[in-house]
């Protein structure tokens, strides 16, 4: 079943639960893809591209929820957590630090990157072969740490 058919039973559950905080960020979802596909002009949208979907809009609201809870608004802190927690629901598992720090050894080997200078190299395949299981942050992280 595509994204798009799971995120539309889970707007049906969200209605018939009146979960509020779980439709609005379902339709959030839901309207990003749209998007996607009206511009991509009837072209199938890639089980990639809705992943990179989810991931941004995760990373809109922990920024959102940053700086709210910066600000002492923690009303509005709550929701953007809450709809962030809904949206983790549809990723794929995310991978623990130390799966993720041998997913880069891994990747730091086939690469044949030895520095920080091959930082790049291996962010490109990393950023590749782990997509929607980590964060581009914490992979950059521990690919520096590891090629330091």
């Amino acid at each position: 079943m595509s994204l798009e058919n799971t995120i539309s039973e889970a707007i049906k559950t969200a209605m018939r639960e009146k979960d509020r905080v779980a439709l609005d960020s379902l339709r959030a979802v839901k309207a990003q893809i749209l998007n996607l596909q009206t511009e991509a002009r009837g072209v199938e949208v890639s089980e990639e591209q809705e992943i990179a979907i989810l991931q941004r809009m995760i990373k809109q609201r922990k920024d959102s929820f940053e700086q709210f809870s910066a600000q002492g608004r923690n009303d509005l802190a709550e929701v953007e957590e809450a709809q962030m927690k809904v949206i983790e629901k549809f990723l794929p598992k995310q991978l623990s630090p130390e799966e993720l720090e041998a997913e880069i050894k891994n990747i730091i080997s086939q690469t044949g990157a030895e520095s920080a200078k091959d930082l790049g190299k291996v962010m490109g395949a990393a950023s590749k072969a782990l997509a929607g299981k980590s964060d581009g942050k914490s992979i950059s992280e521990m690919a520096k740490k590891l090629l330091s």
